[in-house]
């Protein structure tokens, strides 16, 4: 049987229906046609396996309703799908089912701790928490019968609580459009998997669909919250603090209107610093600098104790730490570099026996406090950030600090203290980086730049 339906993609659009990678984000802009791209997809999917089961989720009832099942119930036709409210279910021809669901946050996860998924789609990706997404992924399985290989089909705009993560798992992880494979290996089947994820950028003015009025509209909005919308810009959304934050690959050699740029061979008779942040379940960040002689700050170097996961630690003991620090400026210190070292006050704590300031000191790693003032802390990293009219900032971060790429430009303000950054986030680097920058770090004087 031949089941039509009216509906025509734009191009993006249409890649994202021929996707072949086990995890696609269909993102950025608004008003690239996301969810009518997820509905049309699961649609698709259910049509082309009858039997089938596609979960379609947002973090809220009331979100289905205005977004996924409104678009549903316009686009799909009633001969081909029937909507059941109370179920939230829409039935199709050939037995295929589309689940509306919701999932606030993690304590609602395990109400799907036993349903099985053929088909898993999110909308607004980045308003899910990490353990939410991986999750609900364990619920994506289908018996060998069916002869279908399960995926996962996102679409979400910049910023949200789950901002950081998604931007590193889809955005930051290749090349838009093109898929990024990696290799898995199981140590219950004692065997290798490829699996792949993909990223496509939608933009409003890709979608034909979209009025004039809606791109004007886009237009007028705040720096932050138009670059996030209209441009679809991963470095900017709606509540973020840094602002000011660029990372243009255009600009490195230059290094003009873009705090990221290309390593260089710092010279010697610079000064150097090292910026430690602790943490044990959560990250430590560890942050080396070097100021120019007219004071301007490079960050050349980072070591960031996660385990792959947002915000989870290695675990790690003090004396690793410091065994590692040291084991990273090994060169320099044969070169005769010294380090100026600041850490998190909280470190010389000695309220439960030796600190952990102490332990790195017995392994040769000597800190002395940080100035922990949060929003004098804050505004010193706003004041470097700023460009000078010919573009120049007073801060620069060499590419290979990922860490910081991805966490800081992520921040976002606390809904209580409204002039402060969320503690709750992943705010590990910029805390180091807040240290260093209240210790007033000065260029030597001589030399050139």
């Amino acid at each position: 049987m031949r089941i039509e339906v009216d509906y025509r993609p734009t191009p993006k659009q249409a890649a994202f229906h021929q996707s072949r990678a086990n995890e696609a984000l269909f993102g950025g802009a608004a008003g690239g046609g996301k969810s009518k791209a997820l509905v049309m997809d699961a649609l698709a999917r259910v049509l082309m396996h009858p039997g089938t089961h596609a979960y379609l989720f947002r973090r809220t009832y009331r979100e289905l309703e205005d977004t996924l099942v409104a678009e549903a119930r316009a686009s799909i036709p009633r001969r081909i799908g029937l909507y059941n409210a109370s179920r939230h279910e829409m039935q199709v021809v050939g037995g295929g089912v589309l689940h509306f669901r919701h999932c606030r946050g993690t304590a609602d996860m395990y109400d799907y701790a036993g349903t099985e998924m053929h088909w898993l789609y999110f909308d607004e990706l980045t308003s899910f928490e990490q353990p939410v997404y991986e999750y609900l992924k364990t619920r994506l399985r289908a018996k060998a019968s069916l002869g279908i290989v399960p995926v996962v089909r996102c679409a979400s705009n910049p910023g949200g609580i789950g901002h950081a993560w998604v931007r590193a798992r889809f955005v930051d992880a290749g090349t838009p459009m093109k898929p990024v494979r990696q290799r898995i290996f199981s140590r219950a089947l004692g065997r290798e998997r490829e699996v792949s994820t993909q990223y496509i950028p939608a933009l409003a003015t890709e979608n034909p669909h979209v009025g004039q009025a809606y791109i004007f509209e886009l237009e007028s909005k705040p720096e932050a919250l138009r670059r996030a919308l209209l441009e679809g810009d991963w470095n900017a959304f709606e509540g973020q603090v840094f602002t000011e934050f660029r990372d243009d690959p255009t600009r490195y050699g230059e290094r003009r209107w873009t705090h990221v740029i290309k390593p260089f061979a710092i010279p010697g008779h610079w000064m150097r610093y090292v910026s430690f942040d602790h943490g044990y379940s959560k990250p430590f960040s560890v942050g080396w600098w070097a100021v120019s002689p007219s004071g301007t700050a490079f960050r050349y170097r980072e070591w960031y104790g996660w385990n792959g996961t947002p915000n989870r630690g290695m675990e790690l003991s003090p004396k690793e730490i410091a065994r590692g620090i040291l084991a990273r400026e090994e060169e320099e210190r044969r070169e005769g570099i010294r380090f100026d070292r600041i850490a998190d006050p909280s470190i010389f704590e000695r309220s439960r026996g030796e600190s952990i300031a102490q332990q790195m000191g017995a392994e040769g790693v000597q800190f002395r406090k940080g100035d922990n003032a949060r929003l004098a802390g804050k505004m010193q990293l706003h004041g470097r950030l700023r460009f000078d009219p010919e573009g120049r900032p007073g801060l620069y971060v060499f590419d290979c600090c990922r860490q910081f790429i991805r966490t800081v430009p992520a921040l976002a303000y606390d809904a209580a203290r409204v002039e402060d950054v969320d503690t709750d986030a992943e705010d590990h680097v910029y805390d180091e980086t807040r240290y260093f920058l209240m210790s007033k770090p000065y260029g030597q004087q001589g030399g050139m730049e």
